[in-house]
């Protein structure tokens, strides 16, 4: 298994929203820590799908539809849709 170095800002993810049965079992208020290291327990197919912006994201970059340190992303399974909330801290 990989070693998260600690490198970039802190991401906890937390599922803010949940449509349909999740395959994977995801449920609104399930938070946990994730990098681009550490998938943290997220479905591999969500992992996947928002891993460009998860890496952008922790290494302190942003896109003009983000609010600063606060994201939402979209699982790719439209009928069970999943919203996971990204935030990002410095790192202790």
């Amino acid at each position: 298994m990989a070693k998260d170095p600690g490198i970039g800002y802190r991401v906890m993810a937390t599922i803010i929203g949940a449509k349909g049965t999740c395959s994977a079992g995801h449920e609104v208020g399930e938070s946990f820590e994730i990098s681009c290291h550490n998938p943290g327990g997220l479905c591999g197919f969500f992992y996947h799908d928002i891993f460009p912006s998860l890496s952008t994201f922790q290494f302190g970059g942003s896109l003009p539809w983000w609010e600063g340190d606060k994201i939402s992303l979209e699982c790719p399974d439209r009928d069970n849709l999943v919203t996971l909330k990204l935030e990002r801290s410095e790192r202790k």
